[in-house]
């Protein structure tokens, strides 16, 4: 081996075996998509798997969307699975990762003021978002119940 091992890495160095780590992941799921790819019936059921599993995760994603949560991310790690045997899906993935950490890169170069409306901005619609979910598939108005409160007390 070139670099140092995990054993041979200094205790502040714990950066050099994460970085070698998702390398042998990487290479041994690499290496087992390839064998079930080498017979046909297992292109097709690896096909199919991760067809029925990305749209479970895709679909649970988007029914979290509404609710405060994980909906994007999961909407997103669905991607991810449809990803490894989908070319539209790693086209679409790469397109998503481009323009959020593009994203991103915009809000890092805004002043603090600006992040902070932002970041209003948003938990206001997340605010408004599970009221209206709560409100119309519960039944639970909060806003009522809180406006209720205010009047007996």
């Amino acid at each position: 081996m070139n670099g140092p091992t995990a054993t041979e890495a200094e205790p502040g160095s714990l950066a050099v075996a994460d970085r070698r780590e998702p390398s042998r992941w990487r290479q041994r799921i690499s290496t087992t998509l390839a064998l079930i790819r080498a017979n046909p019936t297992g292109r097709v059921a690896l096909k199919v798997v991760v067809a029925v599993v990305g749209a479970l995760v895709v679909t649970v994603g988007v029914a979290l969307i509404p609710l405060p949560g994980p909906g994007w991310l999961l909407v997103i790690a669905g991607l991810g699975v449809w990803a490894v045997e989908f070319h539209w899906a790693r086209r679409l993935l790469a397109f998503t990762r481009r323009h959020v950490q593009s994203w991103t890169q915009w809000v890092k170069e805004r002043s603090l003021s600006v992040r902070l409306v932002l970041g209003a901005v948003g938990m206001v619609f997340v605010s408004v978002v599970v009221w209206l979910s709560l409100k119309y598939s519960l039944g639970i108005d909060l806003v009522a119940q809180f406006l209720r409160y205010l009047a007996t007390t």
